[in-house]
């Protein structure tokens, strides 16, 4: 049966879904015996580490919109905080942006080294589509196929990896407002994207709906960016879990450098406004992600 949310402020929300969702990934990553272990407890270290567990809310919420079972959602939940777990253990890279703190922590690379994190990263994505693929997700095998077609296209080439190559190279290129906008659209918005919509297609609910969550998840994943590059300009390392004031050191355009604080962070209210709107045709079951939209452009971390 799903969980019923409807009574839970937002963050008694968010910490019990994300309890839930840790415990999920904790039965889905055993530690073995063996010399493999280490490349498992690299990924344990950062699946297990905490975070905010924002899409597997997502995931779990858009669920509860079609009274999907909890334990279906739970696991598209986790199966999608691995690939966002293994995007943060690559990013932090030397070979990427090589960092040091990750959620108040040491990089995985730091904690281990950077052949472990390499292969933790690796094996959390391929993870990510054994459990999408397994029949413990869903019974339909149509239904599972979708999802995991719809994962690998958010994690991909058309998507975050391509989002973070576009990254990569921004300063060599004059990036204007659209062109931060689909950086960042690819980068982070595609697996909102795939969150929003996850519990429409384990209901088999209709394209209007389904486009629904998706316009609610564009909107809110660009206020999502904008909050995250004002915290890189107005953040502190110890409040954030990471390194501030990056972009600006790399000479990278942001929406921050390219609009200003203040219009930035008009345009995120405004975005998180529109976000909510696209719920209109949805009844109060979806008022925690009425809430998210609005968490997501005030959040501190």
């Amino acid at each position: 049966m799903p969980q019923n949310y409807t009574n839970l402020s937002l963050s008694e929300a968010l910490a019990q879904i994300a309890e839930a969702v840790n415990a999920e990934l904790d039965h889905l990553l055993p530690l073995p015996d063996g010399p493999e272990s280490r490349v498992v407890d690299a990924m344990r270290y950062s699946a297990l580490d905490g975070g905010k567990r924002l899409r597997p809310f997502l995931v779990m919420q858009s669920s509860y919109l079609f009274n999907v079972s909890k334990s279906s959602a739970l696991r598209v939940a986790a199966a999608i905080e691995m690939v966002h777990c293994y995007s943060l253990i690559h990013d932090d890279l030397p070979c990427m942006d090589n960092d040091d703190l990750r959620r108040g922590r040491p990089t995985c690379h730091r904690q281990f080294d950077e052949e472990t994190a390499l292969l933790a990263g690796d094996a959390l994505l391929t993870k990510s589509f054994e459990v999408l693929a397994a029949e413990a997700t869903h019974s339909d095998p149509a239904v599972r196929c979708e999802l995991v077609w719809e994962l690998a296209h958010a994690s991909g080439s058309a998507g975050m990896v391509g989002g973070q190559m576009v990254d990569l190279r921004a300063a060599q290129f004059a990036m204007d407002v659209p062109a931060i906008t689909r950086l960042q659209q690819m980068k982070t918005g595609r697996l909102f994207d795939f969150s929003c919509v996850a519990g429409a297609i384990l209901a088999k609910a209709p394209h209007q709906q389904r486009q629904a969550l998706k316009n609610y998840a564009h909107d809110m994943g660009l206020a999502f960016q904008i909050a995250d590059d004002l915290l890189d300009v107005e953040g502190d390392a110890a409040t954030v879990g990471k390194q501030t004031g990056k972009d600006a050191d790399a000479g990278k355009a942001t929406f921050i450098s390219l609009l200003g604080v203040e219009r930035a962070r008009a345009q995120a209210d405004m975005l998180a406004e529109q976000a909510i709107r696209h719920l209109d045709s949805f009844d109060e079951k979806a008022d925690l992600l009425r809430a998210t939209a609005k968490f997501v452009v005030n959040r501190r971390s």
